[in-house]
């Protein structure tokens, strides 16, 4: 089967209706969602409806900390993270917020588990940025192959039987291949805003038979998302570095 994994699309209709359609031209069978479906951008009621729609017929999708942010007031944020954050549990009406709320933890499927951050203790919103948080994560799961996003940044950790780790940035349209014998933790980049320099959207497919990732980036429509972030009145930097990729 071939999964399309999507995470931090925060609120980005078009980054996220790119994304979609080339999954799709892909042949992806199954979507994965890796939580923070709303936040900064602007369209957090479309990107919601859409994830529900997807969840509807099979779809995976586990909660970000803007989605727990969005339904309980103690999850607080940066300035223009929470300034984003309270204009969109404005937006949301009672069963979209209901969704964000009830989304789980994390996610088993076979051998592989889904997370916003780390697999350690998901509800403490760790950033996976190096070996050893890579380590603590895959320490904590059985699991061949652990999906996280949360960093906006694209990366692949590897651990041995003896514990050894290994890393690397994976390019863009080049399948790697998960070994067994080794766990994996692949580190997807932001659909909706991503921080590694690169503003075109990001998403992985995941062969389940094979064992194959695949990095992918789509450019996207940058001036109308970033456009409606300026005309919501929202943080005018929401907007601007969305066209930087940081």
């Amino acid at each position: 089967m071939l999964l399309a994994v999507f995470s931090d699309i925060h609120g980005n209709r078009q980054a996220f209706e790119a994304c979609l359609k080339v999954a799709r031209a892909r042949g992806a069978e199954r979507f994965v969602l890796l939580g923070d479906l709303v936040g900064y951008g602007a369209d957090p009621e479309w990107v919601v409806d859409t994830a529900m729609r997807l969840v509807e017929e099979g779809a995976i999708a586990v909660r970000g900390n803007h989605d727990e942010a969005v339904s309980t007031t103690s999850e607080t944020m940066n300035a223009e993270a929470q300034v984003a954050i309270e204009w969109t549990r404005g937006r949301l009406d009672v069963a979209q917020r209901r969704f964000l709320a009830e989304l789980p933890m994390l996610v088993q499927d076979g051998d592989r588990l889904f997370v916003h951050s780390e697999a350690s203790n998901p509800q403490r919103w760790h950033y996976v940025r190096s070996t050893a948080d890579a380590a603590k994560s895959l320490i904590a799961t059985p699991a061949h192959v652990t999906f996280c996003g949360h960093i906006h940044r694209p990366a692949i950790y590897s651990m041995s039987v003896t514990a050894k780790m290994t890393s690397f940035v994976p390019k863009p349209g080049v399948a790697v291949q998960f070994l067994r014998g080794r766990q994996w933790l692949a580190v997807l980049g932001a659909v909706g805003q991503p921080r590694d320099g690169d503003p075109s959207a990001a998403f992985v497919l995941f062969d389940t038979v094979s064992c194959e990732i695949t990095y992918c980036r789509v450019p996207y429509d940058i001036a109308s998302a970033a456009g409606k972030i300026r005309e919501n009145g929202l943080p005018p930097w929401l907007a601007d570095r969305l066209s930087q990729g940081r």
